[in-house]
């Protein structure tokens, strides 16, 4: 069940709007306006060489929960026997299929089969710029709105757990983290989002700065090396 959060939260609104007014005409962006780790493409460019030349095409739902009293967004906690991210915390989604007829496609696709979202609860806003993941996929975030207080079904061989997070938190370039993580024979710039007991970090956090940036954050303001 997503249940409304405790405690007193901002009104919704000035979000709600600004993400519908940002978040409009967006596109997917292809080769050209890709990202790693949320890093810009002029940033990310620099890193190309440590990533897999050919990359399998993904998409994810960012389901942002419209309550009444503060906009949340919606993580799974990877089951601990995946193949991939195994236990990271993340956005529901997976490989686009032949049969899917684009990003919104598999995205809505893939969280109905992992958490039981059902697509007409789901408000699609717009895209995000795609993510490069180092496992070999590139990623189009598929932003949404979605009700709230809808009952969940876990698929447990995919998710162990899900949890919310307010996005004005989120959204708060003063809770960024900046950190060198090694990859391959090289090192990469990532960041982190710590909240809790838990570190929201990698594609995940990318896409959420890359959120940030599109709502009108500065690129890299508030960050912390």
């Amino acid at each position: 069940m997503i249940a409304a959060p405790a405690g007193d939260a901002p009104a919704p609104a000035e979000l709600r709007a600004r993400l519908r007014a940002r978040l409009a005409g967006t596109a997917p962006s292809g080769a050209a306006g890709a990202m790693l780790a949320g890093l810009p493409p002029e940033m990310s460019a620099q890193y190309l060489h440590l990533l897999p030349v050919d990359p399998a095409w993904a998409a994810v739902l960012v389901p942002i929960i419209d309550h009444a009293t503060q906009l949340t967004v919606l993580f799974t906690e990877r089951a601990p026997e995946l193949r991939h991210h195994a236990g990271q915390i993340s956005f529901p989604g997976g490989r686009v299929e032949a049969g899917d007829a684009g990003p919104v496609a598999t995205a809505l696709r893939e969280a109905e089969e992992e958490i039981g979202l059902e697509p007409r609860h789901v408000e699609v806003l717009g895209f995000l710029p795609d993510q490069l993941i180092a496992t070999g996929f590139r990623v189009t975030p598929v932003v949404a709105l979605v009700a709230p207080e809808l009952p969940l079904r876990l698929d447990a061989t995919e998710v162990a757990a899900v949890f919310e997070v307010p996005l004005a938190f989120l959204l708060d370039a003063a809770n960024h983290r900046f950190r060198r993580r090694p990859i391959g024979d090289g090192k990469i710039d990532v960041y982190d989002i710590p909240y809790g007991n838990r570190n929201i970090w990698g594609a995940t956090a990318g896409m959420l700065v890359a959120l940030y940036r599109q709502l009108g954050g500065a690129a890299g303001a508030g960050a912390t090396r």
